[in-house]
């Protein structure tokens, strides 16, 4: 993050195959580092910006300049002055804002003089009365009759005011507003026609009635004091999704007789504000909390429709969009219920608001503050546009095109504009058709993939492909895929690490040897077990491994095979028949048969499962997601429940986090996204297996969803050398609760069109998030989930409860499948 304070530390230069767009170069700026230490670096060669955001507010000292270098470029660009024109139109803002969000504004009267096209068409609100003049002059009798009509108008309210305000680029920040007496309607009107003389074309003049300062508490309690107003700031960001989020508010409290300015009040929170004016009651601030977050949440979105509906020359440029807002609004009365209602948009001065408020914090004696930084989902969005800008264009290698359940890693390709080749055994896969080169090549068979590495980096090599990058998602592929890395010289963590972490008895015994430093020492996180090939091995291993235990596949996935045995005749029984049934790929296909059946017996750990999502760039932890699963159905460990973010208590949330980036490092994965999945017991985080690529079923969607963190571009990011930029402490939006679905108890349910169609017209309305996670219902001894249902809450128990009901509703809660149960570890 680099800050520029002059025009000059920067220049544009000609893209090239890119007519009429530039890239931003830097060659001074002001840069920053932890500990509140800054520095004036010159940059030679200059810097390429990945993401610009410009000053160009009124206020700005080099606003016309800054205007200028943010038009066209090839970099994402968070403002410019053809939207900056747009938002701080106050006519434009709340005529688009009564047609498309339903938000309040206050009554107003426009007088407008040729205005431009966005402002044709359309109804206005009851409340917002545009009058198109055909010239400045000769407009007495129509402007008298227009104003006299307003001013007797219902909309206007108990509002014993009107101002009259010039409206248009060039009065911005200037103060042009005129007050007069409702009844004073000579006096307005003679406002009215001096100020129409200054009309250019696409300006107004507007009438528009003060609200009157909301009497707190409500009419016909005792005053506290003398009669004062509030003016409330809010910042809302764009976030993953192009979803508007409510950032901070920031409120300045005055005499209600008086303007409100941001410059003339000193920033405060909602609470304190209102309990200035004397509204204390918690219910009633929270609802009013609630009411402004809609309208400025509401702001956004119309705002964001409306860009939407711009070409690429009226945006200022291809990469132009809105990250924030400002949204000015005023407390009003209808009724007896405190209405917010927008006075006008804003690029700056509310988040400079906020800032204030935040930087009083900065005073040691007042501690910290326990709120975001109301800049947080601003920075979290120039990071992901920023990542998608580096990442644009850039050719990977993927090894191993998997199933339905990643069907979005095609789509999010084409998003992101990644060009990617796709190395798969199967001929007809789907993803053959959405790549730009497809390799048909055997990778079934892993104990050959030191030889297919070679013979795979040849093919590479004749095709004459130009790679930035080569990753897999699938975990049988992982092996080879840092194998071919290092033919191929691409950064990948060592085919040694990969090993160790693919098979999971050497990643346990490994483990315990580790004894530190450093401490606490990663052997405290590794439990016993013993690799079995043999009878005679599964009989050694019951003296060796505490009873119960659990026996899984030494390279196995999805918990397919995976068993409690508590004595020694389960343990030879469970042996034998994966040994029968599970022979080698044909027999289920993407569980890791290709590398062998060979078992393992690891001892059972009481405790609650979790899953600990990493991403890992030379050997440093740049972001962690911890999430919750239920209890599963004994023997088996096939998964039930999950939910996200995790209900551990922050003490024990860091403890998984540590314990999972040990394990990795342990093993030697220093570079990745990597799935972690340990047990919360008495004595701490114990290691069921590293997985290590990324999280796999629900995960990727749901980190997305919760944190805005793609691990998907992180992964594609790390494995081209390129380090995500990723909050150190993101925090979840909410809270995610879901269930799986099994053939074997749902094949019913699922088999019926009806509820397949229920479910994805559920999920499209965005009433439940469903991901599936197999093609074909197809029942069998050994089986993986079919899909995930989940639901979404404000809070776990709200989420919790949506989920409950939708199960009891559609059937998937039945007496062998008790849901209730399931989700009882999440409180």
């Amino acid at each position: 993050m680099l800050l520029c304070l002059s025009p000059a530390w920067l220049m544009k230069v000609a893209a090239s195959g890119q007519e009429g767009e530039a890239s931003l170069l830097v060659s001074k700026a002001v840069s920053f580092y932890p500990g509140g230490l800054t520095f004036l670096d010159d940059f030679v060669p200059p810097r390429h910006a990945t993401y610009f955001l410009a000053g160009l507010g009124p206020e700005s000292v080099h606003g016309r300049e800054a205007a200028e270098l943010a038009r066209n470029l090839t970099c994402p660009t968070g403002a410019s002055a053809e939207l900056a024109r747009l938002l701080e139109d106050r006519l434009l803002m709340r005529w688009w804002l009564s047609q498309q969000s339903g938000v309040a504004v206050p009554a107003t009267l426009a007088f407008t003089y040729r205005p431009p096209g966005l402002l044709r068409g359309g109804d206005a609100s009851p409340g917002l009365r545009l009058v198109e003049l055909s010239g400045k002059e000769g407009q007495e009798t129509l402007v008298k009759e227009e104003v006299e009509a307003f001013v007797h108008s219902e909309a206007l309210g108990d509002a014993s005011q009107v101002a009259v305000r010039l409206s248009g680029w060039r009065w911005r920040g200037q103060q042009t507003l005129h007050l007069h007496l409702r009844v004073e309607l000579p006096a307005v009107v003679n406002t009215v026609l001096t100020l129409l003389e200054k009309l250019e074309e696409e300006e107004s003049v507007l009438v528009e009635a003060m609200c009157p300062p909301a009497r707190l508490p409500l009419p016909g309690s005792p005053a506290p004091g003398p009669e004062l107003a509030v003016r409330i700031c809010a910042v809302v960001c764009r976030i993953q999704g192009d979803r508007p989020l409510l950032s901070k508010v920031v409120c300045g409290v005055g005499r209600g007789d008086r303007l409100l300015r941001h410059h003339n009040t000193l920033p405060r929170t909602l609470g304190v504000a209102l309990a200035q004016c004397g509204l204390e009651e918690a219910a009633q601030v929270a609802l009013l909390r609630q009411r402004i977050k809609e309208a400025a949440e509401a702001s956004l979105a119309a705002v964001l429709a409306l860009e939407a509906g711009l070409s690429v020359e009226q945006r200022g440029g291809r990469q132009v969009h809105i990250d924030f807002l400002g949204v000015d609004l005023v407390l009003t009365v209808t009724g007896r219920t405190l209405t917010p209602a927008v006075l006008k948009l804003n690029s700056g001065p509310c988040l400079e608001a906020c800032g204030a408020l935040e930087g009083m914090w900065a005073a040691p004696r007042l501690g910290r503050s326990v709120e975001e930084a109301a800049a947080a989902p601003l920075v979290e969005t120039m990071l992901r546009r920023s990542g998608r800008h580096l990442m644009d264009g850039k050719q990977l290698l993927v090894i191993g095109a998997g199933g339905v359940s990643k069907k979005f890693v095609w789509e999010a390709a084409r998003d992101y504009g990644l060009k990617l080749h796709l190395v798969e055994s199967d001929p007809n896969h789907f993803a053959s058709q959405l790549v730009q080169t497809f390799i048909h090549f055997d990778v079934t068979e892993h104990r050959r993939d030191e030889e297919n590495a070679q013979l795979l980096a040849e093919l590479v090599r004749a095709r004459n492909l130009k790679l930035d990058g080569c990753f897999s998602f699938w975990d049988d592929c992982l092996v080879l895929t840092s194998l071919l890395c290092r033919e191929l010289g691409l950064p990948c963590s060592p085919p040694a690490a990969m090993c160790l972490a693919k098979q999971k008895s050497r990643t346990q015994r490994h483990l315990l040897q580790c004894q530190g430093p450093p401490w606490p020492a990663t052997s405290l996180h590794a439990v016993t077990c013993c690799p079995l090939e043999s009878e005679a091995d599964v009989e050694r291993a019951i003296y060796q491994v505490p009873l119960p235990g659990v026996m899984k596949l030494e390279f196995g996935s999805g918990a397919v095979g995976v068993q409690l045995v508590k004595d020694g005749p389960q343990c030879h029984e469970h042996f034998s028949r994966i040994l029968h049934d599970l022979k080698g790929e044909v027999d289920h296909p993407g569980i890791g048969l290709g590398w062998g059946n060979a078992m393992l017996l690891m001892e059972f750990v009481e405790g609650t499962e979790h899953d600990v999502d990493l991403v890992v760039f030379g050997g440093r932890l740049l972001a962690a997601f911890v999430s919750d699963n239920g209890p599963t159905r004994l023997p088996g460990f096939t998964e039930t429940a999950a939910c996200m973010p995790t209900g551990l208590a922050p003490e024990q949330e860091a403890q998984m986090v540590q314990a999972a980036f040990r394990c990795c490092l342990g093993c030697g994965l220093l570079d990745g996204v990597f799935n972690v999945e340990l047990k919360m017991t008495g004595a701490g985080p114990k290691l069921i297996e590293i997985n290590p690529r990324m999280g796999g079923f629900y995960l990727r969607d749901w980190i997305l969803e919760l944190y805005g963190v793609d691990l998907l571009l992180a992964s594609t990011m790390v494995a081209c050398g390129l380090q995500p930029a990723l909050p150190a402490h993101p925090r979840a939006r909410g809270y995610l609760v879901g269930i799986m679905c099994l053939v074997s108890q749902h094949i019913e349910l699922l088999s019926s069109p009806g509820c397949r169609e229920t479910l994805q017209a559920l999920h499209d309305k965005g009433l439940l998030r469903l991901n599936l996670l197999e093609e074909a219902l197809i029942p069998g001894q050994y089986e993986e989930p079919y899909c995930n249902v989940a639901c979404a809450g404000p809070s776990l128990a709200e989420a919790r409860l949506r989920l409950l009901g939708i199960c009891q509703g559609l059937g998937i809660d039945r007496p062998n499948y008790p849901v209730v149960h399931f989700l009882s570890h999440f409180k």
